[in-house]
């Protein structure tokens, strides 16, 4: 994640996304903000920032490294299921690609500290990856518990007391090959489990970038009907 983050397509495109929600949604530049499952900082440290103070909090010792590596002034080791913060003490949460892994015992206890950090009216933005169906050897490389559907998504977050304002996937556009990749694997599995983003999509970075990109306004008004990740907006 620290050697492609910063250029690698899916995370710019996936951040011009994010901002497009936040714009809408939150549409402020003084938050107090949690980054929670900050992995190795680009988010926090980038375009986050420019939204608030960001604080960042990470299960794992690698991963805050490589935030202070980036030079991340607010950082906590601790599990996103028993967060170290007095109850609403940040505007907005946001949970980027946390929830599914296997260290994550129970989204819905993670949701609902969430719940309690943010202040009255605070908002979290969470994403996730779609369709328990789509699994593949990327999943088994970062141990993937499940992967979801609006639906579960709504339900767990009006269970843990959240107001739903906005669900959309994203990475639509490019669905059709990622469908054709991950029945491929299944007819000629690869010898060795790798993360898609050990792929290198040379001159076509940019390309890729562009067209997920795209999906922006689309996805942060209308919604887009299916697509690799669910995207969610929650009000306290």
């Amino acid at each position: 994640m620290y050697q492609v983050e910063d250029r690698h397509w899916w995370y710019r495109g996936m951040e011009t996304i994010t901002r497009a929600l936040l714009d809408r949604f939150v549409n402020n530049s003084n938050l107090k903000i949690l980054d929670a499952g900050c992995g190795t900082g680009a988010a926090m440290t980038t375009y986050l920032a420019e939204y608030g103070m960001v604080t960042g909090v990470d299960l794992y010792p690698q991963a805050l490294d490589f935030c202070r590596k980036r030079n991340a002034p607010r950082l906590a080791r601790a599990s996103v299921l028993d967060l170290p913060f007095a109850s609403s003490s940040f505007d907005l949460v946001t949970s980027f690609d946390v929830l599914y892994e296997r260290a994550v015992r129970s989204e819905a206890s993670a949701l609902r500290e969430f719940f309690r950090v943010l202040t009255p009216k605070g908002h979290l933005l969470l994403r996730l990856p779609a369709y328990d169906w789509l699994r593949g050897q990327h999943d088994k490389s970062v141990h993937t518990n499940r992967r979801y559907t609006k639906g579960l998504v709504k339900e767990l977050l009006e269970q843990s007391g959240f107001i739903v304002e906005h669900l959309s996937y994203a990475n639509t556009f490019l669905f059709p090959l990622a469908v054709a990749k991950r029945l491929g694997e299944r007819v000629f599995p690869p010898k060795d489990f790798q993360s898609d983003l050990a792929l290198n999509a040379g001159v076509f970075n940019t390309v890729l970038k562009y067209i997920l990109a795209s999906e922006a306004p689309i996805a942060a008004h209308i919604g887009l009907p299916f697509g690799l990740s669910v995207v969610a907006v929650g009000r306290k």
